[in-house]
């Protein structure tokens, strides 16, 4: 294969690298903040994380367009013929998932932030529409799944990680390297 079909493009690789950043980033303040008393810093936390949880809606949004309209490159044929077929259904599997997930975390907090009556104000200038109608009932039964999904993504996002390392330092077959910028 040629450098251009085998590797993703530098497009494909910057919302890679800043969405998995801004997810990891966001997973890890989501987790923190829960736990803190009420105070300035735990609303600060929480305007922050609603923060980024918009911007990663959009840059999945414009991820899941660039994937739709670039083809990405096509697993090298000796790495296909060395993965065993639950590899192969695992690896379509997680990212498939993955894309899922993106878009569910963001949109499931954004309709609990709305029925609690909490808007969102991206940066302290933009206030979003509210998602859904406020409603104290209905922000007790999605704030759970807000955080099924945020648990379920981190567990995908462990697993990409966990395969890339695999691909990386067991099979040594520079799987990797089709996603990581600089020269392949």
């Amino acid at each position: 294969m040629t450098a251009s079909t085998s590797r993703y493009g530098a497009t494909a690789m910057a919302l890679h690298w800043v969405l998995g950043a801004a997810i990891v980033a966001a997973l890890c303040v989501g987790w923190y903040m829960t736990g803190l008393p009420f105070s300035p810093q735990r609303l600060k936390l929480y305007n922050w994380h609603k923060w980024a949880g918009v911007a990663i809606l959009a840059l999945s949004a414009v991820r899941l367009l660039w994937r739709l309209t670039h083809r990405p490159p096509a697993l090298p044929a000796a790495v296909q013929a060395a993965m065993p077929r639950w590899q192969q259904v695992a690896h379509h599997g997680t990212h498939h998932a993955l894309y899922a997930l993106f878009l569910i975390v963001p949109l499931v907090g954004w309709a609990y932030s709305s029925a609690a009556g909490f808007p969102i104000v991206f940066l302290g200038l933009v206030q979003l529409p509210d998602f859904v109608p406020v409603n104290k009932e209905l922000a007790e039964a999605i704030k759970p799944w807000h955080a099924v999904f945020a648990y379920a993504l981190a567990v995908l996002v462990l697993l990409h990680v966990a395969a890339a390392l695999k691909h990386q330092f067991i099979d040594r077959d520079g799987l990797i390297g089709r996603m990581w910028p600089g020269r392949g």
